[in-house]
């Protein structure tokens, strides 16, 4: 999708007129500065810090959101329970916590911290760059979801098989395989061996 007046408007307001800003980091993570959203991820990309959280539920399986279709990055493909920026300044726990609560009307249970990854995804059909350095999270869900449709398409409960069925045949984020395979220890650690995570 091109950028165009309206998507930059999109990307870069929280729909309070407000300019949403994220925080640069280095390559250890220590921030370094601020940028608009949209700026951050235009080619070639500017290092910022990102969260990812995974959310299962007591059978053990992963609760994946497909993108909304309005989203202008990467909308109405399937991606993790939910993921997202810190506020400069912010804490990715807390960050992650308010944006499962903002995209999903649930609060996570038992939210654990699960490493970092730092990647670097270009997305061909809108021309953006994920250039993140990504703080993973794994815990439960205990209550009924209240998705915001502005934000999510679907959700759906998978277990690793049916995860595995689904990727075949996609579309799922260009970052998605990234922060699972490196949250599976802490996923494994959470589920129990049984879960085949």
């Amino acid at each position: 999708m091109p950028i165009t007046p309206a998507t930059a408007a999109h990307s870069s307001s929280n729909g309070t007129g407000e300019t949403i800003m994220l925080e640069l980091v280095d390559e250890d993570g220590r921030t370094i500065g601020t940028a608009e959203k949209l700026a951050a991820h235009q080619a070639p990309g500017q290092l910022h810090r990102a969260f990812s959280v995974f959310l299962f539920d007591e059978q053990g399986r992963l609760l994946l959101q497909q993108r909304a279709l309005g989203k202008y990055h990467s909308p109405g493909v399937w991606s993790n329970t939910c993921c997202g920026h810190p506020y400069p300044g912010e804490a990715p726990f807390a960050a992650a916590a308010r944006r499962t609560f903002e995209e999903l009307g649930v609060s996570p249970s038992l939210l654990a911290e699960a490493g970092t990854v730092r990647y670097n995804h270009p997305d061909p059909e809108s021309g953006l760059v994920e250039q993140e350095y990504n703080h993973l999270f794994v815990g439960m869900v205990q209550a009924d979801l209240r998705p915001d449709p502005a934000e999510v398409g679907e959700t759906v409960f998978v277990t690793a098989d049916e995860l595995a069925e689904r990727h075949a045949k996609g579309p799922f984020s260009a970052w998605f395989m990234t922060v699972l395979d490196a949250a599976r220890p802490a996923i494994k650690e959470l589920t129990g061996p049984g879960a085949g995570w």
